[in-house]
């Protein structure tokens, strides 16, 4: 029961006992069930205003075709609905798709040969549901209706739970014109989206084609309802008629969204269509949308005005359609006066044709024809600051450049494009030349004396611009006089001979600066052969005559120090082979075979301080040695010199390898200016066939024997000169008859890709193939060797006989 603090109609359960609890229950059951009875028959009575309608319509065609009158129509209907045995409705709409041959009834016959017996003979069929939804479409007072209606009527059927219909403006934006399915609170947020937006709607309108979005969470993009339905399809076409689109048709699901047949597709476009007619024929706004109404734009008499005063080239353009109602081309409405046709054709000929006949390139390369029709269609201005305007029409004698600007104002196009003429981007770009190279232009008439300067050659002649420009006979008193001769022949060539000429010369200008000049002239003959014009250029060539001074300078002086560096090549070759020259005599020993190869640096610059030695002491025993001294040129050979001298002079002592390195180690250090070297140091004793040696960082020597080549154990001793004093490893080998051992310099194995492991692998393989004489054996290393370094390489070899 009501209370008189509550408004009448709201109901409050007293919980005095069970039974009063029970009461209340059944009164709020039998409410809710005339609540929804009531809402079945205004569902139903709407369904019925509707049906009856499309009834009346074909009941129209039919005295329009059968030229009866109203009863012997209906009686017609009800014959032909016995004998098909299908619903009255349904073959009212079959009469009117008969009739209409529209795109709507197109799309119904090709959806029902498509699901041809798949829908519920309970359910209304595709058809009616159609004609259904046009006529509430048509008979809605606003945009919002229109929606409710296609919601109802033919999206719900296909699972589809809201729709939008958004209306394009002038700018680009939507406007949310009408919307069935989301809240009253999500509409009101959404009732304005800003041109540049990148909508589910917006995608639609720029692509121009119907977008269909699987799921909203894989595609990403914000939209209406997106709260609502996360993981809901969307669909959304374009509303377009005529070659503009007037606005979106988005259609939501709110589950992901299976590929739909090829039907289900054309019968959005047609829905979408239908909007389209909705949206241009008034501005079907509900109350709650006419305050964002997008702005009206001026017609074209307006239009028109605004054009014809402004500075740039200017066209109207309004589409032109067909016979079918579609986009065939763009007429020109008018043109400014500031439009010069890029033919040459007076404007007259332009203004009223079509854009493609006018320029029937226009749908070529430069896509001017495709930018109008995207403009017009989306509402999207274009620019482009680099269009060539000899691609629209054939054979253009003007070479032009353009900024093209395309805007949508109501139903026109306004083009607009700024020009700029080859003629005067060559002059720009001449001016800048000109500049750059510092180049002054002049002309002097002969017979009036009068005498053109550019700002540069004032410049460079160091003239303001009220001074009088220097004439070319006194050319002379403003150049070096060392130059007379030079500036003669050039005027005897140019005034005389009357043929172009240039000279070169130094310009002495009133400040006390002195330029370098280099100018070109030429005569300019009348009708009657007769010089009256000198036409020419004066570039500053300062710059360029230090630098050609400069660069004579610079090779004078490489020349003075190749010849330098060639002298000093040629000495330290001449003493580097002085004292080892590449081929030795045998050395003379008991019981021994000695024999030694040089083989200096491939190239002279190279040269370095490699050293052997192979003498027979007093003690009748055999000193063997190789050396290399770090660095190249005269200071490596001599330094070897020092090292290879001392140590013969330190051998005839009578001591040890490792004593020998020891004082070779305190010269190198003290004696020579402190240089660096390694070396192999032996005493061959012949009686005894044993080898006593030390090494100073110093590769070891490889021992042959028969078919086996290895290295002797590693000793221990650091290069000579490192430290004033150092002790060096002594070692002995017992050598055999047919022995051979080999000593050498990192020349012969040093490469620049491997390691000194690997390049010592590869020299063992070399060494074991034994050749019938030591010679040959040395011969072939050196041929075979894979050194890479451009170093010296000295080799040491004794075979026991």
């Amino acid at each position: 029961m009501s209370t008189p603090e509550q408004p009448p109609g709201t109901w409050t359960a007293e919980p005095t006992d069970g039974l009063t609890d029970v009461a209340s229950t059944s009164m709020v059951g039998r409410l809710a069930a005339t609540v929804d009875r009531l809402r079945r028959e205004v569902q139903a009575a709407q369904a019925e205003a509707d049906g009856r309608a499309l009834i009346e319509l074909a009941k129209g065609i039919l005295i329009e075709r059968l030229g009866c009158g109203p009863a012997q129509a209906a009686r017609q209907l009800t014959e032909l609905t016995e004998q098909g045995e299908v619903g009255l409705l349904e073959l009212a709409v079959d009469v009117i798709n008969q009739a209409a041959r529209d795109r709507l009834s197109e799309i119904t016959s090709t959806f029902l040969a498509a699901t041809a017996g798949s829908h519920d003979a309970r359910d209304t069929s595709p058809a009616v549901r159609l004609r259904e939804a046009e006529s509430g479409a048509l008979a809605a007072d606003d945009t919002q209706s229109v929606a409710d209606s296609l919601l109802q009527h033919a999206l719900a059927p296909l699972g589809a739970v809201a729709v939008a219909i958004w209306a394009v403006g002038a700018d680009g934006c939507l406007t949310l014109a009408g919307s069935a399915g989301f809240s009253a609170a999500e509409a009101e947020r959404w009732r304005y989206v800003p041109p540049g937006v990148a909508t589910v709607a917006r995608r639609a309108l720029s692509g121009r084609t119907t977008q269909w979005t699987a799921s909203l969470t894989e595609a990403g993009q914000p939209t209406i309802g997106r709260t609502h339905y996360p993981y809901g399809g969307r669909v959304a076409a374009p509303a377009g008629v005529g070659g503009r689109i007037h606005g979106v048709l988005e259609i939501a699901w709110p589950s992901p969204l299976e590929p739909q047949s090829p039907q289900v597709a054309r019968q959005v476009e047609a829905l979408a269509e239908l909007c389209a007619h909705t949206l241009e024929s008034r501005p079907l706004l509900s109350d709650r949308t006419q305050a964002n109404a997008p702005y009206v734009t001026p017609g074209v008499a307006e239009l028109i005005d605004l054009i014809d005063g402004l500075h740039d080239p200017a066209l109207i353009l309004e589409p032109h359609l067909d016979d079918g109602g579609r986009l065939a081309d763009f007429r020109i409405r008018h043109v400014n006066s500031r439009f010069v046709d890029p033919a040459g054709r007076p404007r007259g000929v332009v203004n009223g044709a079509l854009l493609l006949e006018a320029y029937p390139l226009a749908a070529g390369e430069s896509e001017l024809f495709q930018h109008v029709e995207r403009v017009y269609a989306t509402g999207e201005p274009f620019r482009d600051h680099r269009m060539d305007l000899t691609a629209l029409v054939d054979q253009v004698p003007l070479s032009s450049m353009a900024d093209i600007s395309l805007s949508r104002h109501g139903d026109s196009v306004l083009l607009l494009w700024r020009i700029e003429e080859e003629t005067a981007r060559l002059a720009s770009l001449l001016q800048h030349a000109q500049r750059l190279g510092r180049i002054g232009g002049f002309e002097e008439n002969l017979l009036t004396g009068e005498i053109t300067w550019n700002g540069t050659l004032y410049s460079l002649y160091g003239r303001s611009a009220s001074d009088t420009p220097v004439p070319l006979e006194d050319l002379p008193a403003h150049a070096h006089p060392d130059d007379a001769v030079a500036i003669g022949r050039f005027l005897r060539t140019l005034l005389h001979h009357r043929r172009p000429a240039t000279a070169a010369f130094r310009l002495q200008r009133p400040d006390g600066v002195t330029r370098h000049l280099r100018v070109v002239a030429e005569p300019v003959l009348d009708a009657e052969n007769q010089l009256f014009i000198v036409r020419g250029a004066c570039q500053d060539i300062s710059a360029q005559h230090w630098t050609e001074v400069a660069l004579a300078a610079t090779r004078d002086q490489l020349a003075h120090s190749e010849q330098q560096a060639h002298e000093r090549n040629r000495l330290t070759l001449q003493l580097q082979h002085a004292i080892m020259p590449p081929a030795q005599a045998p050395l003379q020993a008991p019981g021994l075979q000695v024999a030694v190869r040089y083989r200096p640096a491939e190239t002279e610059q190279l040269v370095g301080g490699d050293w052997y030695d192979a003498v027979v002491l007093p003690s009748r025993l055999v000193l063997l040695c190789v050396g290399d001294v770090a660095g190249h040129g005269i200071e490596a050979a001599t330094s070897m010199v020092v090292l290879r001298n001392a140590l013969r002079g330190l051998a005839v002592t009578g001591a040890g390898p490792g004593q020998l390195l020891s004082w070779l180690n305190i010269v190198a250090h003290h004696l020579t200016g402190s240089i660096t070297a390694t070396a192999v140091c032996g005493l061959y004793d012949p009686a005894r066939r044993t080898l006593r040696w030390a090494r100073a960082g110093h590769l070891p020597p490889v021992l042959v024997r028969d078919t086996e080549a290895n290295p002797l154990p590693l000793l221990k001793g650091i290069l000579l000169g490192a430290v004033p004093e150092a002790t060096y490893e002594e070692g002995e080998v017992q050598l055999a008859v047919e022995d051979t051992l080999l000593m050498y310099t990192d020349g012969l194995v040093e490469r620049r890709d491997r390691s000194v492991e690997e390049s010592m692998a590869q020299l063992l393989t070399s060494a074991r193939t034994v050749r019938t004489t030591l010679d040959h054996q040395l011969d072939r290393l050196l041929t075979y060797s894979r050194s890479d370094t451009d170093d010296d390489t000295c080799i040491v070899g004794i075979r026991v006989s």
